[in-house]
C-alpha cells in the first residue's frame, strides 16, 4: 500500500535532500567572513603588544643608522654615486620588513601548535587557500607597517644630517617592499609548519633568515666583492628584493630590475604553493 506525503512533510523531505551535508561548506567559493576574520586576528595579535612589535623594531632599525652613520657616514665614499647614508637607509628599512614579516606568521602557527589552540584555527570551514591567504596577509600587513613606521622615522631623522632620504621611484618602493613582506610571511608560515618546537624556529631565524639578510648588500654593494661570493649573492632573492627596494629610494641599482622582478615575483609564487600544500595535507598540524 503507498503512502503520499503531505504537501509540508514533503516540502520538509525536499528541503531536507537539498541541504549540504555534513562537513560540506555552505557559502560560495569563498568564505569571506571566515577569511576576514583570522585575518583580523592576525592583525590584532600583533597590534595588542605593539611596543613590541612595531616601536621595538624601529628603534633597533633607527641604531643601526645611526651608529653607521656616526662611524662612517662622513669617511665612507659614495656608492654608486650615492651618499652612504642614502644607500644604508632602505637596506635597514627592508630588513625590519623581511624579519618582522617572517616573525609575525612563523610565531602564530608555532605558539598554536605547542600551547594546542592551532585546532581552533583548522575547525572553521576555511580551505588550505584561505588559511594561506589570511597568514600571510597578517604577517604582510605586520611588515609593511614596520617599513612605512621605520622609513618614515629614518627621514625625519635624516632631513637633519648632510644626507636626507629621497623618494626617487615610488612604484619600486611599492613592488620590491609588498614582495619582500609577502615572501617572508610565507616563508614564516613555512617554518611555522615545520618546526614542532621554538628551539628548530630559532634554527631557522638564525640559519636562514638572518644568513639571507646580512649577506645580501645590506650594508655594502655586493660589487665590491670578491669572487664566489659575488656569484653566489646573485642567487640570493633577498639580494633582489633590497637592490630594487633601494633603486626606488636613490634611483641606482645593481641588478638588472626586470631580472629583479621575474626572480622574486617567481619565488613568491612557488612559496604560495607550498605554503598551500602544507596546509592542505595537515602537515604536521593535523597529526
Amino acid at each position: 500500500m503507498s503512502t503520499t506525503l503531505s504537501t509540508p512533510d514533503a516540502a520538509l523531505a525536499a528541503a531536507i535532500k537539498a541541504a549540504p551535508g555534513f562537513g560540506e561548506r555552505r557559502f560560495g567559493a569563498v568564505n569571506w567572513l571566515g577569511l576576514w576574520t583570522l585575518t583580523a586576528k592576525e592583525i590584532r595579535r600583533f597590534m595588542k603588544v605593539a611596543f613590541q612589535t612595531i616601536v621595538a623594531p624601529v628603534i633597533s632599525t633607527i641604531l643601526f643608522l645611526v651608529v653607521f652613520m656616526q662611524a662612517f657616514g662622513q669617511t665612507r665614499a659614495a656608492v654608486h654615486g650615492v651618499p652612504y647614508p642614502e644607500f644604508l637607509a632602505p637596506g635597514l628599512i627592508m630588513m625590519a620588513v623581511l624579519t618582522n614579516a617572517f616573525a609575525n606568521s612563523s610565531s602564530s602557527l608555532i605558539i598554536g601548535k605547542v600551547q594546542g589552540s592551532i585546532v581552533d584555527v583548522l575547525m572553521p570551514p576555511l580551505s588550505a587557500s584561505e588559511l594561506t591567504v589570511a597568514f600571510v596577509v597578517g604577517a604582510a600587513a605586520r611588515g609593511l607597517l614596520v617599513g612605512v613606521v621605520t622609513a618614515g622615522t629614518s627621514a625625519a631623522f635624516m632631513a637633519f644630517s648632510t644626507s636626507p632620504m629621497h623618494f626617487a621611484v615610488p612604484w619600486a618602493i611599492a613592488y620590491f617592499g609588498l614582495a619582500a613582506a609577502l615572501m617572508f610571511g610565507m616563508i614564516g608560515v613555512i617554518g611555522g609548519i615545520w618546526a614542532e618546537k621554538f628551539d628548530q624556529m630559532a634554527a631557522v631565524t638564525n640559519f636562514v633568515i638572518t644568513p639571507l639578510t646580512f649577506l645580501s648588500g645590506t650594508f655594502y654593494a655586493i660589487s665590491s666583492l670578491p669572487e664566489p661570493f659575488l656569484s653566489a649573492s646573485r642567487f640570493n632573492p633577498v639580494f633582489y628584493l633590497i637592490d630594487g627596494f633601494r633603486y626606488g629610494f636613490t634611483g641606482a641599482h645593481e641588478a638588472p630590475l626586470f631580472i629583479g622582478f621575474l626572480f622574486t615575483m617567481g619565488i613568491n609564487v612557488v612559496l604560495a604553493a607550498w605554503c598551500y600544500l602544507m596546509l592542505k595535507s595537515g602537515y604536521k598540524l593535523k597529526s
